[in-house]
């Protein structure tokens, strides 16, 4: 009995080596790719590390969140973040929300409304900005700008002036990414139980309280799901808004992202911009923290 046990030990013991062997290699890329940056990162955020002005370099302590805290610059960074962020991923799962409806509504072909949705996530987001700012957007030659003046409206300049740039950019990223919230919504549409929907239409309830008392409260997990998963890509959206605007004009559409950035490689200030980056991060930590909290809430008539 004794040998068995120790034989079983063994053999035991050997296949967690062996685990231990295979996901050591991935393990280690995981922690060179992500560990160590993010350490370096809070590391540097402590620092005074500025290219243009090497000998004044050392430690700063919280020197760099004391500046973040008085910078206006941050601030607005800060503003700007929460619009951009909050008006797209609310105009994604709306316009996703309504497009799912709208295609559960087509019995046949809806393979089609799939392939398409997919073409816009697929896209780089570089490629995106890219595409708005040269043949959508662009003055005089952009196709938004001929039916506008086709409808008799005046020219906007959509990437010069600070608000136009704004809504320019909140409308990239809601194009690119409502069809990722119109798939999810319309799998979990076509998911909902059907006998809860003919029994509230023996109850005589009409389109909109099925709508409001049946499909919003079932599909409540997919949109929270959404929601969580669109706002961390907000938060750190980049490629589509340097490739459309720059963050300008000015600081028109400058996100926090986008104002780390520069302050790191274009103003070569690494310290100050490793501090933006750290705080971009507690943000990030705090939204989805404060998210998955009210993904996991009990509803206040749900019983223990």
């Amino acid at each position: 009995m004794s040998s068995s046990r120790r034989k079983g030990g063994g053999i035991h013991a050997g296949e967690r080596r062996f685990a231990f062997a295979l996901t050591m290699p991935g393990l280690l890329v995981l922690f060179l790719t992500t560990t160590f940056p993010l350490l370096y990162l809070i590391w540097s955020s402590f620092q005074t590390i500025n290219l243009a002005m090497p000998f004044l370099d050392g430690f700063a302590g919280v020197d760099n969140y004391v500046q973040m805290w008085g910078d206006a610059r941050f601030w607005h960074a800060i503003r700007l973040t929460g619009i951009y962020t909050t008006t797209s991923v609310v105009l994604q799962v709306v316009i996703g929300l309504g497009l799912a409806l709208l295609v559960m509504q087509i019995p046949a072909g809806q393979w089609v409304f799939r392939i398409v949705a997919i073409l816009p996530i697929v896209l780089a987001p570089v490629v995106v900005g890219l595409f708005w700012r040269t043949v959508m957007l662009s003055p005089n030659f952009g196709l938004v700008d001929y039916l506008i003046q086709a409808l008799g409206f005046e020219q906007v300049n959509w990437l010069g002036a600070p608000t136009p740039a704004l809504i320019s950019v909140i409308i990239i990223h809601t194009w690119q990414w409502t069809p990722f919230a119109f798939l999810v919504l319309l799998a979990s549409l076509a998911s909902l139980p059907v006998d809860v929907y003919e029994a509230a239409r023996i109850d005589r309830a009409n389109a909109f309280q099925r709508f409001w008392h049946i499909t919003l409260p079932l599909l409540r997990p997919a949109i929270v799901i959404v929601v969580i998963i669109r706002s961390m890509i907000a938060l750190s959206a980049f490629a589509a808004i340097f490739a459309a605007t720059g963050g300008g004009p000015g600081t028109a559409s400058e996100i926090l992202n986008l104002y780390a950035f520069k302050t790191s490689f274009i103003e070569l200030n690494f310290g100050y911009g490793s501090a933006l980056a750290v705080s971009l991060l507690v943000i990030t930590m705090v939204v989805s923290g404060v998210l998955f909290y009210l993904r996991t809430a009990r509803h206040p008539g749900t019983k223990t």
